[in-house]
């Protein structure tokens, strides 16, 4: 009778239990730690980020003014929350200028964070962007009112410049200025060359807060647009990177590659018809069985070479003895025992016994094998 050495059940839980206990706990405590930060989001200006780039801190300020805060991700909800109220726009550049002009129509007071010379040139042709600057502490020197109350605020970042007579420029830097406020028929539009006075890090510096809360508290509500690329509205200002190429670039790329295609076909090796050559070594079936067996004996694998010695014989046997193919160990035994008068133990230990614990084993075994046959063929 031979004894299992598969691990049971009680075997494999004692053994994997630790390691379930430690994932258990692992999982446990980033379930607890996820639930304890409750409704938090995360980003740049995000006016429920607890981040240093984030805008919570703004955010409560303005709320406890009775300026209702709501944070958009989209361009519907932004076009559709902008009755009497502040816009401020995080990204411009993600948004198309028309968009941005549509937004500006509906909105009493547009706030843009850093935007680009295209939003630029499409929402206020009067401004352009001149250059970056160091963010550091300025002070305002203009008529601004937020600005002029706040006093010296963190700006600079994108400096801009105006041509147009109704733009007011503050806190300026090396021929820029870091705000410039345009008013004219459709509303005013404010921008900052920085985000800084907004984010948590720098609310309490200088007079960001005054400055923050006088630009986006003039009105009962803030529309903060946080533009996002997965906003289905802005694919159409998308560009693949075909769109990117110059087009003198995509000519002289299908200019190389038709060179290089003609290049292989003038040098490509001419391949004739298959040509057949016969073996230049035979190899006998005896020498073949000869190096298999001493790739056994090289890798000690004298069980292996056992059970195809067994397996053979089966075989054979089956085939003298007239059973089916997958004739069972049982079935196997008991026609052969009956056949050489053998006890069945002896068959079986012959046929399906343990293997072999070395070379001369292996060789009594295959002595065995082959009295055994002889006896059944005998007969």
């Amino acid at each position: 009778m031979s004894t299992s050495v598969s691990p049971d059940l009680r075997r494999i839980w004692r053994g994997a239990r630790v390691p379930l206990a430690l994932l258990l706990l692992v999982f446990v405590t980033g379930l607890v730690l996820l639930l304890s930060r409750g409704d938090q989001t995360t980003g740049a200006l995000e006016p429920g980020s607890y981040q240093p780039e984030g805008s919570r801190a703004l955010a409560k300020l303005l709320g406890s003014e009775r300026v209702d805060v709501r944070a958009v991700h989209t361009l519907a909800d932004a076009s559709g929350a902008l009755e009497n109220a502040t816009l401020l726009v995080t990204q411009p550049d993600l948004v198309p200028p028309g968009e941005l002009a549509e937004l500006r129509k509906r909105s009493a007071h547009v706030v843009l964070v850093a935007p680009g010379p295209e939003v630029l040139k499409g929402l206020l042709p009067g401004v352009q962007a001149i250059g970056d600057g160091e963010v550091r502490t300025l002070a305002p020197a203009c008529t601004v009112g937020a600005a002029v109350a706040a006093g010296d605020a963190t700006m600079g970042g994108i400096r801009y410049h105006a041509t147009d007579p109704g733009a007011r420029l503050c806190y300026r830097d090396g021929g820029g200025a870091a705000l410039v406020q345009v008013g004219d028929g459709h509303g005013t539009v404010t921008v900052l060359g920085t985000p800084a006075p907004l984010t948590n890090d720098r609310i309490a510096d200088q007079g960001n807060a005054a400055l923050a809360m006088r630009l986006l508290g003039q009105h009962p509500r803030v529309v903060w647009y946080l533009p996002s690329a997965d906003d289905p509205a802005l694919a159409g200002g998308k560009k693949s990177i075909t769109d990117l190429i110059p087009a003198g670039w995509r000519f002289g790329a299908l200019q190389a590659g038709i060179a290089v295609v003609l290049l292989a076909l003038w040098r490509a090796r001419r391949l004739g018809p298959v040509v057949t050559e016969p073996l230049p070594v035979v190899v006998r079936a005896a020498e073949a069985a000869e190096g298999r067996a001493r790739l056994y004996r090289r890798g000690r694998a004298a069980g292996h070479a056992a059970e195809t010695l067994r397996e053979a014989s089966r075989s054979r046997l089956r085939s003298v003895l007239g059973l089916p193919p997958d004739a069972g160990p049982a079935a196997v035994v008991e026609t052969v025992s009956a056949r050489s008068g053998r006890s069945g133990a002896e068959v079986g230990a012959v046929l399906y016994g343990p293997p072999p614990a070395d070379d001369p084993a292996l060789v009594r075994l295959a002595d065995e094998l082959d009295k055994l046959e002889s006896e059944v063929e005998r007969l």
